[in-house]
């Protein structure tokens, strides 16, 4: 096995900033113990491909409600390589908890950002039995799966990335 990244936490600044933003109902007490509760991303067995992300708090999702989620995880990683993120299996198996983007890609370069690389995931509970997904503190949702590749022999792009979603397809300013 190649050792290509590393997983770190955001400052407590950033993830205060995106939780103000998007849980504004949440107390300053919440969101330090939301914080301070972030588990970085593992694996569970020796020959599991992918890193379990966990929720730094309990929610609970209506089929087809849609929450996202600042996992206050970045990800540092060698060039060459990216992390691929999907739900986790047995969720999606069970409520069709599907991510936004259907597969989140973080690239390299993501990890140098003005939002310190944080990786948030917008989730659905698809479920068409009616179930209502429940995730606690510390419980894995997604899964993020390290992949190498490769570029074509005439690619010249020199672009810096600034930004999260969609980033890379906007002008320079």
């Amino acid at each position: 096995m190649k050792r290509i990244a590393r997983f770190h936490k955001v400052s407590a600044e950033q993830f205060a900033a995106v939780m103000r933003e998007e849980f504004p109902h949440f107390s300053e007490e919440e969101r330090r113990d939301a914080y301070a509760s972030v588990k970085l991303p593992s694996r569970a067995t020796k020959g599991s491909a992918g890193y379990d992300f966990y929720s730094p708090f309990p929610f609970s999702l209506e089929p087809g409600a849609s929450i996202k989620v600042p996992t206050g995880i970045r990800a540092e990683m060698d060039e060459d390589w990216v992390l691929k993120l999907y739900p986790r299996s047995g969720l999606g198996f069970k409520y069709r908890l599907q991510l936004n983007n259907t597969v989140g890609i973080i690239d390299s370069d993501y990890f140098y950002s003005d939002n310190e690389g944080h990786i948030m995931a917008k989730i659905t509970n698809d479920s068409r039995e009616g179930r209502i997904l429940e995730i606690g503190a510390g419980m894995g949702f997604m899964q993020g799966i390290f992949l190498e590749y490769g570029i074509t022999m005439d690619d010249d792009a020199t672009g810096i990335r600034n930004g999260g979603f969609g980033s890379t397809t906007k002008p320079l300013g």
